[in-house]
């Protein structure tokens, strides 16, 4: 029995298939999903030779020494914020061995949420070695547990686009 819904797993292990072939390693900075995403992947058999490592940067301390995002970034525009996801893709990036990474910082609820920052809100940050950082916003819906799944879903199917696009897969 798997960790994860089967759904998941399978799309993870269709990700990992892809880095494979394509001699892609991963790594992930997570803050709102707390290692759901390295959970994820490192729950389907094989995973090691493709996943290097995942920083679960909760705090903004963290974030700050773990991935390099400077103190000023985080102050001028928030922990969940565009800037900052991408800091965190590319801090994953500079400090593994993995040439493709994805970075989340949300409000997963059900507190903390503001008028600017609602619960649900996450800035994705996904940065290769190969091409420019990119970035993605999205507001999910339901509760804490919905909204880290979803975050969880999306991150997968960006990194599965990321290595199509790049045309290794």
């Amino acid at each position: 029995m798997n960790a994860f819904p089967d759904e998941l797993c399978d799309t993870a292990g269709e990700l990992l298939t892809l880095c494979r072939e394509a001699g892609v390693m991963l790594a992930t900075a997570e803050s709102c999903t707390g290692g759901l995403i390295i959970g994820c992947l490192t729950e389907v058999a094989g995973s090691s030779a493709v996943v290097d490592r995942g920083f679960v940067t909760y705090s903004n301390e963290a974030k700050n020494e773990m991935l390099g995002v400077p103190m000023e970034l985080i102050i001028e525009h928030g922990a969940v914020s565009d800037p900052v996801a991408r800091a965190m893709a590319e801090g994953a990036l500079e400090r593994s061995r993995a040439c493709l990474t994805i970075a989340v910082t949300g409000v997963a609820g059900p507190g903390g949420g503001t008028e600017t920052k609602p619960v649900g809100l996450v800035h994705f940050g996904c940065a290769s070695s190969a091409a420019d950082t990119e970035h993605a916003r999205h507001v999910f819906k339901g509760t804490r547990a919905a909204v880290r799944l979803a975050t969880l879903r999306t991150a997968l199917a960006m990194l599965r686009a990321r290595i199509i696009a790049s045309g290794e897969a």
